[in-house]
């Protein structure tokens, strides 16, 4: 067996094992308060930075001021609670439309 092999044997035993804890201690183990609310606000901020890296940059720089524009107007129609799909149309749009203008 190659070493690739088994590496890739590890992490997948590792990924299941890791899987499989949720489960087995739901119930066992409580957690504080506290410790509930920092795993609650580490989920909101590390869903805050992919939303910031996917929106601001390509590859090595700045995308340009299209595509957080398009994420701007998708974030309001989802605050005000439009249907999905007009929340990615009116994001794609407004990308869109200002790409087809010149802003890059």
């Amino acid at each position: 067996m190659s070493a690739t092999v088994a590496v890739i044997l590890a992490l997948a035993i590792g990924t299941y094992a890791f899987r499989l804890v949720g489960p087995v201690l739901h119930g066992r183990v409580e957690l504080p308060a506290r410790v509930q609310e920092l795993l609650s606000a580490g989920a909101v901020v590390l869903l805050v930075a992919l939303l910031a890296t996917g929106a601001l940059t390509e590859g090595d720089g700045f995308a340009g001021w299209a595509r957080p524009a398009g994420v701007l107007v998708g974030g309001a129609l989802a605050w005000r609670r439009a249907p999905f799909m007009v929340v990615v149309l009116g994001a794609a749009a407004t990308a869109a439309g200002l790409r087809a203008a010149g802003v890059a």
